[in-house]
């Protein structure tokens, strides 16, 4: 089964890095993109992704904020998150998104190859 991997950053730059990297990987995996909370909310109403990679910093939502509302949705709650941020790194920025339910938290800029083990560990403890 194909994979289908949510990215939730207003980034584009690191979109395109994360996207490329993952390619390089040859990763078989259906990309979406949603650059803001409110798109994700749109590209989570059709789907239920494999994971989903979080900024903490979106535009218009916290992502802890943002998680919440995915772990209150039965249909969501057991989507490994992985979040990322390159403001938020502090142990109490960590914890926080811990115990919203996220599965890891990378700082930018993130490390492919350590993004990549993470996302196969989180989906194989799904399964």
């Amino acid at each position: 089964m194909k994979m289908n991997i949510l990215i939730v950053d207003d980034d584009k730059n690191f979109i395109e890095t994360l996207e490329d990297g993952l390619k390089l990987k040859n990763v078989e995996a259906e990309i979406t993109v949603a650059h803001s909370a409110h798109e994700a909310i749109d590209a989570l109403s059709g789907t239920v992704p494999s994971i989903i990679i979080l900024d903490v910093q979106l535009p218009d939502m916290h992502g802890v904020e943002f998680m919440r509302t995915i772990k209150d949705t039965d249909r969501l709650k057991k989507v490994p998150v992985i979040f990322i941020s390159a403001k938020y790194t502090e142990p109490a920025d960590r914890s926080e998104a811990m115990l919203a339910g996220g599965g890891y938290f990378f700082s930018k800029p993130v490390d492919i190859d350590e993004l990549w083990l993470e996302v196969k560990y989180l989906l194989d403890k799904k399964n």
